[in-house]
């Protein structure tokens, strides 16, 4: 039986476990990421577009409704702004745990 059918890392003991601890640290930075930004999205669609509306459209912006703007045009556009940002910090977390998909000259793989 080989060292990976008895649940081991090849070339290790048997129940040998690889060095996962970068991998921990990789995905509980990208969960605490994805965890701001979500309850940016949501503070912003739904408490300012449905909760707030109310009290936001006592303000006016350029002729418009502040609540009106968070529930029509400002969720989409922090939305797009949000997956801008992710995509950004991610490649910078994959840069610094190694996982990146770029050659050395930008270029995806």
């Amino acid at each position: 039986m080989t060292d990976t059918a008895r649940g081991g890392a090849p070339g290790g003991p048997p129940g040998h476990q690889p060095d996962n601890g970068w991998r921990k640290e990789y995905w509980r930075r990208n969960l605490r990421l994805m965890l701001v930004l979500l309850t940016i999205w949501f503070l912003v669609s739904f408490v300012c577009g449905i909760l707030l509306v109310e009290q936001l459209n006592q303000v006016v912006v350029a002729g418009f409704p502040l609540g009106f703007w968070f529930a029509q045009q400002g969720s989409i556009y922090v939305f797009i702004v949000l997956i801008l940002v992710y995509a950004v910090r991610m490649d910078r977390l994959d840069d610094e745990f190694g996982v990146s998909e770029r050659n050395d000259d930008g270029s995806r793989a």
